[in-house]
């Protein structure tokens, strides 16, 4: 019966590494509704090992090349990391919200497997302004305290996408991701949060934070990250009437930029 139980938590771990990532696990698990929620509660930690391997791309590439290119091969490595998805998501949602069309024909521009416009406008910028930001803090070289704060944001920006899931009913209703990760609850999203915060508070003290500092910063990446993501949330389920797969790609994605801006304000001040 005990193992059985961990069994399943074991494949929901497998899920969400498989579901939000491109690292190879040569495992099948069947991606049913059951194990789909469970998946959510790791959902942080798949994001903690983007995380690691990004800002560990960046370490080293900080002491090989400039700045600039630097920036662009460690944005490269963040990108494929997830195979593009959560980017697809934001361009996806942004063709589709930003037509001003009806609700009914929003959704179905962004189940359009093509890209419009829009959807290249908002990918390139958000691409371009994520470079940006890498390379501000690559130009000043990266510190242990900096890649602490790197690694946590692809944590927090996944703990996000489980609060919108809970948060905001699915436009489509059973169609789409509906299917996969209808039915995540709220002890869904506070096995994510126990996940977030314990991962990015060992990282911070890894990185050689006082208990002090790694609190404070701890609280403050926390409300940043409910304001970006319920800001987002609550504006695209106004517009659709719901969200949908792409949508809580936007929102991961959002909750990324912010966090990187607030990051250069607070190494600016």
């Amino acid at each position: 019966m005990v193992s059985h139980y961990l069994l399943r938590w074991v494949q929901a771990f497998i899920t969400a590494l498989q579901f939000l990532t491109r690292l190879p696990i040569p495992l099948h698990i069947a991606f049913t509704n059951e194990t789909t929620r469970r998946s959510v509660v790791f959902f942080p930690f798949a994001g903690l090992l983007i995380g690691l391997l990004v800002t560990s791309s960046g370490a080293v590439l900080q002491h090989l090349l400039p700045a600039l290119p630097a920036a662009v091969m460690m944005l490269a490595v963040w990108v494929a990391l997830s195979g593009g998805l959560h980017l697809d998501g934001w361009m996806d949602t942004a063709d589709g919200v930003l037509s001003h069309r009806s609700r009914e024909r929003m959704l179905e521009i962004m189940k359009d497997s093509r890209v419009g416009a829009m959807g290249v406008i908002a990918g390139v910028l958000l691409l371009l302004l994520k470079f940006a930001l890498l390379s501000a803090q690559l130009e000043q070289q990266l510190s242990w305290i900096v890649m602490g704060h790197l690694i946590a944001i692809p944590v927090w920006s996944r703990l996000a996408m489980a609060m919108a899931m809970v948060g905001w009913r699915m436009a489509r209703g059973s169609e789409g991701m509906a299917g996969l990760f209808g039915g995540v609850g709220t002890r869904h999203l506070m096995g994510s949060c126990a996940v977030t915060l314990t991962a990015i508070l060992t990282v911070y003290l890894l990185m050689g934070m006082s208990p002090g500092a790694a609190m404070f910063y701890l609280v403050a990446a926390f409300i940043i990250t409910i304001i970006a993501s319920w800001g987002m949330g609550w504006w695209l389920n106004r517009k659709l009437g719901g969200l949908t797969g792409d949508t809580y790609g936007a929102i991961n994605e959002a909750v990324e930029v912010v966090l990187l801006i607030a990051l250069a304000i607070w190494m600016h001040l």
